[in-house]
């Protein structure tokens, strides 16, 4: 089945825009810019930015939930209730620490890694079976730096690793459409492979 809503994960409000847990916003904001003529509008009964789209002639709808990271899903699990999307046709994409900035990965399920969006999007929807795209902006410890994870990833990137997660989301970019059509092992063979 192909995807039909990309979910972006972040924080609202400009103080978190710059900030390493909006990484899933970072990547909707540049779908809705080259598919939807950059127009994310405020959607009051998902609590979330929405556009409705078409990419690789399917219908997409692209969200970004307006709650915090934490109950983000609220908006999810509304907006596909409403328009009967499985979680199986749900792409959610999101900061990572496990992996390095500059790697993206796509996955089909397992736990939350701790991530609260995860976690409350898997309650909301009842089910662990949707699809992630996981942007990599590395660990504090693997990166030399003493900051608690819950500080790191409420900051900024430092310049270096920035330009490395703006590669990864350019290649993610790449694959959506691939996504759309529903050929998921094209995309992670195209994603999961280095040049």
């Amino acid at each position: 089945m192909p995807i039909r809503l990309i979910v972006g994960l972040g924080n609202p409000g400009p103080e978190y825009e710059q900030t390493r847990h909006n990484a899933g916003f970072w990547l909707v904001d540049n779908l809705a810019e080259s598919h939807a003529r950059g127009a994310l509008s405020r959607e009051s009964r998902y609590h979330a930015l929405t556009a409705k789209t078409v990419i690789a002639k399917q219908e997409v709808w692209l969200l970004e939930p307006q709650t915090y990271m934490n109950r983000s899903g609220q908006s999810v699990g509304a907006l596909a209730r409403f328009y009967k999307i499985a979680a199986d046709d749900i792409l959610v994409a999101h900061d990572e620490l496990d992996l390095a900035p500059g790697i993206a990965k796509i996955k089909k399920g397992g736990s939350s890694g701790g991530h609260n969006g995860l976690k409350d999007i898997t309650a909301a929807l009842g089910t662990q079976d949707y699809w992630r795209l996981r942007i990599g902006i590395g660990h504090p410890r693997a990166l030399g730096l003493q900051q608690p994870v819950v500080d790191f990833v409420l900051h900024r990137p430092r310049r270096e690793e920035q330009l490395l997660i703006d590669e990864a989301l350019a290649k993610s970019l790449d694959v959506i459409p691939l996504l759309c059509e529903g050929k998921f092992e094209a995309a992670m063979m195209q994603l999961h492979t280095t040049k």
